[in-house]
């Protein structure tokens, strides 16, 4: 990450024979050939890569979707998937060249199914329009990233989104009973069932979190959750970030059961404070927002219980949002509180480790200490009560040296984290941004096994390239014929997408 780096320039013209299918596919108007338009999706929210596509198709249908992929393969053309664009590790660049397939025409929530309790939805829905569809039900769809005000569900499920209401209600894959899929052959196949009692291989959970380089999901059926009957959030300020974080463990550790609990910093309180106006305590470096629902009677006793421990680790301050107003108030603040950022640096970079909740004060402090090294401006705003850091380092392009800086200090970050027993990536995924940081917790044989499974699902290796691995595992490369691989390849049906694929890798000695 030396510069904003432009992994290609605009891409020789693809032949014409393809265009013309491409048109024929999906209609001329949404076939975006001209230099123009390419650079429109020439990046996602990952701003440090631009890799423009040669072509962007967007089609209204699954089926113009598998007609366009039948086309690429006819043509021996690289495929890429892409939402709202919203993604933050570079997951939906055209890495390699070839189209980008934007799925955001389709937008249809198909049905809606009080009595069982499930939506089906094209994959271009916005995240928050479900929600704001189901506002007069008594459900609602649990998964809220940051970004569901743009973010599609599809990318969503592609990225195995979190957001503020994970640590109680869970991240996308556990609301995802079953997905419409366009195969990397162009096959449109079901995966999963309407219950959550599928037989047989989790295929959607592969799915889901695979980072769109497995197939295309171009429809989801999703599960709804049933709205709480009452409550409560809370503000608490405390005086320094570790007592802050000392706190999220006892909250966690005494049963309270959050919904959610995001801490931010004091850095963050006064630029969300000058951005929307929404009054944060400036009198302290943390500040916890805490929610907690379930019946009115419970919530009573808890939100005794929970003052009386914010108290005792030295909150200097708590209030309690009473009105949905204020509540609201609250949590689109938090959700917008990186953008406040833009008032005082025009960039950011971070990564979304996850560490245990006991390491939160010394990891934070080693954080600090490591920007404070690199002279390099720091804010933190994130998941406190799974342990989910977003640590952002904040930063003017046009500094010298400050590139070198910035990547110094992420890598340090990283680093500190892994030690404290972390992951790389708890919800914004690994795509360009991660994928040579990926050795740093599998080995090779991990690895080998990962990019198995990819072949399996993508013999000619056109969907979304060049994302997840350190490098690029040709066939040669990956893996053994095992006996998993030889039981598998004599029961599965050879006239299925998948039976063709594992048939294939077996004959080439390549399926594990």
């Amino acid at each position: 990450m030396a510069t904003v780096a432009a992994l290609s320039s605009l891409p020789q013209a693809l032949p014409k024979a393809f265009i013309k299918q491409l048109q024929q596919a999906v209609g001329k108007a949404y076939v975006l050939t001209a230099p123009e338009e390419q650079r429109v999706y020439e990046c996602d929210a990952y701003l440090l890569m631009q890799a423009p596509p040669q072509a962007v198709v967007l089609p209204i249908s699954t089926q113009q979707v598998a007609d366009v992929v039948k086309a690429c393969n006819q043509f021996d053309i690289a495929f890429t998937a892409r939402g709202a664009g919203t993604g933050l590790s570079g997951g939906a660049l055209a890495l390699q060249g070839g189209i980008i397939i934007s799925l955001n025409r389709m937008q249809r929530i198909v049905a809606i199914d009080e009595a069982n309790q499930t939506a089906t939805v094209e994959a271009g829905v916005v995240n928050g329009r479900l929600n704001e569809v189901l506002a007069s039900s008594n459900f609602f769809f649990a998964p809220d990233p940051s970004s569901q005000s743009a973010s599609t569900i599809g990318g969503n499920i592609a990225e195995n989104a979190g957001g503020i209401h994970c640590l109680k209600y869970g991240v996308t894959t556990d609301h995802v009973l079953a997905l419409e899929m366009v195969t990397t052959e162009g096959e449109v196949i079901w995966l999963g069932s309407s219950n959550r009692f599928n037989r047989g291989l989790n295929l959607t959970g592969l799915l889901t979190g695979s980072e769109g380089t497995l197939g295309i999901v171009t429809q989801a059926l999703v599960a709804l959750t049933r709205r709480p009957q009452a409550i409560q959030v809370f503000l608490a300020a405390f005086p320094n970030i570790q007592t802050a974080a000392n706190c999220v463990s006892a909250i966690m550790r005494d049963g309270l059961a959050p919904a959610a609990l995001e801490l931010m910093d004091a850095f963050t309180v006064r630029a969300v404070n000058a951005a929307f106006g929404v009054g944060f305590p400036e009198d302290s470096e943390a500040v916890l927002l805490i929610e907690i629902d379930g019946t009115k009677a419970s919530l009573a006793q808890r939100g005794t219980v929970l003052n009386d421990l914010l108290k005792s680790h030295q909150a200097l301050q708590i209030k309690e949002a009473t009105t949905p107003e204020d509540r609201h108030n609250l949590w689109q603040a938090r959700k917008k509180a990186v953008a406040s950022y833009g008032r005082y640096y025009p960039a950011f970079y971070l990564h979304d480790c996850v560490i245990p909740r006991s390491q939160l004060a010394p990891v934070l402090s080693q954080i600090l200490a490591v920007c404070e090294h690199h002279n390099v401006a720091i804010a933190n705003v994130f998941h406190a009560g799974d342990g989910n850091l977003h640590p952002h380092i904040l930063f003017n392009p046009k500094d010298d040296g400050i590139h070198n800086r910035v990547h110094a200090a992420g890598v340090a970050i990283i680093d500190i984290c892994l030690a404290a027993g972390g992951t790389l990536s708890g919800e914004h995924g690994i795509g360009i941004e991660k994928a040579h940081l990926m050795p740093k917790v599998f080995n090779p044989a991990d690895l080998e096994r990962m990019a198995a499974i990819k072949s399996v699902f993508d013999l000619s290796g056109r969907c979304n390239p060049g994302k997840l691995f350190p490098v690029r595992h040709g066939c040669g490369e990956v893996g053994a014929h095992g006996p998993f691989g030889k039981a598998l390849v004599n029961t599965m049906p050879q006239q299925t997408w998948l039976g063709r694929s594992i048939a294939a890798l077996a004959e080439r000695g390549l399926w594990i």
